[in-house]
């Protein structure tokens, strides 16, 4: 068998020190395109987060894993479980792409991994995911993923100026299984 945390193109794994630059280079990305705006910060914070994210102990269904492309061994992005209701079986994740692998098939294999793990191992009844509306790129793979739209929170985030909708789309376990069979990746 091989790996659980590996697809075609990708492997899932654990966020090392020397992470820390691309990083850096997710949240000037995802600040250019129009995703998450924060304050600027130094080189050593990344240094310093990507440290402590290395050496941390699991915490429950929380997590952030590295997204490498199997071909070059590059960090491309990341993806986790940054939200978890295990008595009530609902949990939300996120994902980051750098810019210069997006529309690669990356982003739809690492879903499908994490979402595996988290609705077979971990059995989570229901996956949520919560998109900014302008992101046109991210409603469709969830959306070609099987994600339904569950809810729109209308002017929602406040980015760049100016009042953006927030999409909540949803997905649960058994429709994931019928559209994402084991032996698909």
């Amino acid at each position: 068998m091989t790996s659980f945390w590996k697809s075609k193109r990708i492997r899932l794994r654990g966020v090392e020190p020397d992470d820390w630059t691309a990083f850096m280079r997710f949240a000037a990305d995802e600040e250019r395109l129009g995703d998450l705006l924060h304050p600027p910060r130094s080189a050593e914070s990344y240094r310093a987060w990507a440290k402590e994210q290395a050496a941390a102990k699991s915490d429950g269904d929380r997590f952030q894993l590295g997204i490498e492309a199997t071909d070059t061994g590059e960090l491309v992005g990341s993806v986790g479980s940054h939200r978890a209701d295990p008595h009530a079986g609902w949990f939300e994740y996120g994902i980051t792409i750098g810019a210069d692998h997006r529309r690669k098939g990356y982003a739809a294999e690492a879903v499908v991994l994490l979402l595996r793990f988290m609705f077979t191992e971990r059995r989570y009844h229901k996956c949520e995911a919560r998109v900014f509306a302008h992101n046109e790129a991210s409603l469709a793979l969830h959306r070609g993923l099987g994600f339904v739209e569950e809810g729109r929170l209308r002017d929602h985030v406040y980015l760049a100026g100016r009042h953006h909708d927030l999409v909540i789309l949803g997905m649960l376990a058994d429709e994931f299984a019928r559209l994402h069979p084991l032996n698909e990746l």
